[in-house]
């Protein structure tokens, strides 16, 4: 079928089943009215082709973004959507009117749960490897970490990106003032208070100091059932009772024993603690890419065990700084220096935590290259991104995690300094 405008200018349809009318194609200066073909059969273009090509990328992306850095000025989001927390209050408040206890489960009654305590001691054994294997790992990968600001670079020589914020930064054109980095800069220390009874008394900001702060990895692995003699912990045989928020029977109040100390006690706190694990106390691994491949795989043990203890164990994170609770209530240490920290009297401001406010990823600037020029500034929109602990393990030798891969933009080709300021 052809069709012929008052130029002559001509072309035709090919294979048209059904018809539809009122669609117009411009040719010239004349809109014509033409009827386009609802199926063909040349050059057919199916739309399951497209679908498929988005569900392939949306399992594994050739490139992916960092999460967005929350502004300081702001408080951050529920990682519960608020519309389910007000129905959750809501019932609760119903029960409480008519004087019915909440139900509770376990751990949510104060009862340890079975099923989960051989996953605490391997979570706990995988965090004792991690420390002790990056404190091996820093006497052959070099860290350094900027004096002004936090940010951390994992390679033989500082890079050039100037994104330094900190104090001084325009005297120095936002370049970094780079020293030597510790474990403390791969993996960012979060301490929690260690509680003998988490459902008893609230730590208060006048008795802060008689608790101990200990790393908030530890303290949800000792709540979920892993026993320490130095970190004793209240085993309940009876649930508790509540109506609403109260609490109407905890089994009364027990006083907390004493610590047990001794020579391996101490160095099991050793062990636990990135605080006394440094870079200059242990030696360098014979075989470095297996022992890199160990690490690596003790950290994403690490994350993905703390993942599913938080499914079960209450963790509570402030909403405006970095302190982390773990226990079905924060703690009134009046300690929050953040943003309208005034208005809330030095109070932090508790909601439920996520995996990245234990376990930090700490991202940094993923070198392909060791052996080759610095990081620029005019390239950076072609570097990828990487949690600290991965970039060191991968620059050890150990492979790249496939979840990590998108992240790091390993498929992406760094121009020349020439070529990308042609590029879109």
């Amino acid at each position: 079928m052809a069709i012929l405008n008052s130029k002559g200018v001509s072309f035709s349809l090919i294979g048209i089943d059904r018809t539809r009318a009122n669609n117009f194609v411009k040719l010239g200066s004349q809109p014509q009215r033409v009827s386009w073909a609802a199926s063909r059969t040349c050059c057919e273009h199916s739309p399951g082709t497209s679908s498929k090509r988005h569900e392939r990328y949306q399992r594994q992306p050739q490139n992916a973004d960092l999460p967005e850095l929350h502004p300081k000025k702001k408080k951050k989001p529920f990682p519960v959507p608020i519309k389910k927390m007000l129905q959750a209050s809501r019932r609760d408040k119903r029960l409480a009117q008519m004087r019915i206890e909440k139900p509770l489960e376990p751990p949510k009654n104060g009862l340890v749960v079975p099923e989960l305590i051989p996953l605490a001691y391997e979570v706990l054994d995988s965090w004792k490897v991690l420390i002790r294997s990056l404190s091996q790992l820093l006497n052959v990968v070099t860290v350094y970490g900027c004096r002004r600001c936090p940010q951390v670079h994992v390679g033989p020589v500082g890079h050039q990106i100037q994104d330094c914020y900190g104090t001084g930064s325009q005297h120095r054109n936002s370049h970094h003032s780079w020293v030597r980095g510790s474990i403390n800069d791969i993996l960012i220390p979060i301490e929690s208070y260690h509680l003998f009874d988490p459902f008893g008394w609230r730590v208060k900001h006048e008795t802060r100091f008689d608790y101990d702060r200990i790393p908030a990895i530890v303290e949800l692995c000792i709540q979920a059932g892993v026993d320490l003699p130095q970190y004793p912990s209240r085993r309940r045989t009876a649930p508790i009772r509540m109506i609403g928020k109260k609490v109407i029977d905890c089994g009364g109040f027990v006083v907390e024993p004493k610590p047990h100390c001794s020579e391996d006690c101490i160095s099991l706190l050793a062990e636990l603690d990135t605080f006394n694990n440094q870079q200059g106390q242990s030696s360098t691994p014979s075989n470095l890419k297996e022992f890199a491949e160990t690490t690596l795989k003790a950290y994403l043990k690490v994350r993905q065990g703390v993942e599913q203890l938080m499914r079960k164990y209450t963790v509570k994170a402030c909403g405006y700084c970095s302190e982390v609770h773990v226990g079905p209530w924060g703690h009134n240490v009046k300690l929050c220096g953040a943003f309208k920290h005034q208005w809330r009297d030095g109070k932090h401001g508790w909601q439920d935590a996520v995996v990245d406010e234990i376990v930090p990823p700490n991202y940094v600037w993923h070198v392909r290259d060791p052996n080759g020029p610095p990081l620029r500034s005019s390239l950076r929109s072609f570097y990828g991104k990487a949690p600290a602990v991965v970039e060191l393990c991968v620059q050890a030798g150990a492979e790249i995690p496939e979840e990590y891969r998108p992240m790091m933009r390993t498929d992406v080709v760094i121009p020349d300094s020439g070529e990308a300021r042609m590029a879109a």
